[in-house]
C-alpha cells in the first residue's frame, strides 16, 4: 500500500534545472546521511525546482507543503475525521512522508507559527520519528524519509524568523539568483524566447534588483523573468508583458512603477 502512495508523489519527468555551484553535490551528500536540510535565498530564485530536482534525480517521492500562518500542527500531522462511520485518522503530509520515505519540503517554513513547526523536531535528530499523540502513536520514520526547509531571510522579521533550536537541526544552503549569462539561459529555455530577449529580460531584472531596500522590499524574481518571456512568446508586446509581470506584481508606489517602467523601455524601446 504505501509503495502504491509513494508512486503517486514520485517525479515523473526530469525538471528543468541549471546548477549553479556545487549544490546538487551537497545536496547529494546530504541525502546520503538523510540530513535535514534548509535551503535559504529570496523569492523565485529556484529553490522549489532545486528540490524537485533533486527528488526526480534520487528517484523519491515529494511531498511539498506551502506553509502558511494559518497551519496549525494537525494540519502536518494529521488529524480524525467524522464520516458515515464514525471516526477516522487520516495522516497529515509530513506524516504520510515519513511513512513511505518521501523528501518533505515545507515551503516558506517561517510563514507557519513557531509551535507548529516545532513538531518536526523529532524528526530532525537522532530519534527520527513522530509522535502522534492525538492517535497515541509513535511513527519511525522510513530510513529514506528527509525533510527540507525553505525560506527568505530578506524579508522577515524578527517575530517570524526561525529559532535557533530549529535552525541548528539543519544543514542549509544559500540560494541566490544565478548570474545573468546563466538566468538568461534559464529564462529562454524556461519561456521559449530567443536569447536576445531572455538577456534584456535578465538587464531588467538586475536594475530592479539594486532598488531593493530602496523602495522595493524584493527584486524582481527568476520567475517573473520567466512568465514575461512566455507572455512574450505568446505574441504580447513586450513593454505589455513587462507591465504585467515585472512592474505592476512588484510595487503600488508611483514612483517606483515608473522606474520600474523607464527600466522596460531602456530595453524595448528602439
Amino acid at each position: 500500500m504505501s509503495e502504491k502512495i509513494a508512486e503517486q508523489y514520485k517525479v515523473k519527468t526530469e525538471p528543468f534545472y541549471r546548477p549553479v555551484s556545487n549544490e546538487v553535490e551537497l545536496y547529494q551528500a546530504a541525502y546520503a546521511r538523510r540530513m535535514p536540510v534548509m535551503l535559504k535565498g529570496p523569492t523565485g530564485c529556484g529553490k522549489s525546482r532545486f528540490v524537485e530536482y533533486m527528488a526526480w534525480k534520487l528517484g523519491r517521492p515529494l511531498i511539498t507543503v506551502a506553509c502558511n500562518e494559518d497551519m496549525t500542527a494537525s494540519d502536518l500531522v494529521g488529524r480524525f475525521l467524522l464520516d458515515k462511520d464514525g471516526t477516522k485518522w487520516q495522516d497529515g503530509p509530513l506524516t504520510t512522508a515519513a511513512r513511505i520515505g518521501a523528501i518533505c519540503y515545507l515551503d516558506e517554513v517561517v510563514e507557519a507559527r513557531q509551535d507548529t513547526t516545532v513538531v518536526i523536531h523529532p524528526l530532525t535528530d537522532h530519534r527520527r520519528s513522530l509522535p502522534l499523540d492525538k492517535k497515541g502513536e509513535l511513527v519511525e520514520a522510513h530510513k529514506d524519509f528527509q525533510l527540507v526547509i525553505s525560506y527568505n531571510p530578506g524579508y522577515q522579521s524578527l517575530m517570524k524568523d526561525l529559532k535557533q533550536s530549529t535552525k541548528q537541526r539543519f544543514g542549509a544552503m544559500n540560494f541566490d539568483y544565478p548570474d545573468a549569462v546563466l538566468e538568461a539561459e534559464i529564462v529562454a529555455k524556461e519561456a521559449g524566447v530567443d536569447a536576445d530577449i531572455a538577456k534584456k529580460l535578465v538587464q531588467i531584472a538586475h536594475r530592479a534588483r539594486n532598488l531593493k531596500g530602496h523602495g522595493l522590499d524584493e527584486g524582481i524574481s527568476t520567475r517573473l523573468l520567466v512568465y514575461a518571456g512566455q507572455m512574450i512568446a505568446e505574441g504580447v508586446e513586450p513593454l505589455a508583458a513587462c507591465q504585467m509581470t515585472l512592474v505592476t506584481p512588484l510595487t503600488d508606489d508611483p514612483d517606483m512603477r515608473e522606474t520600474l517602467e523607464a527600466a522596460v523601455h531602456t530595453f524595448f524601446v528602439s
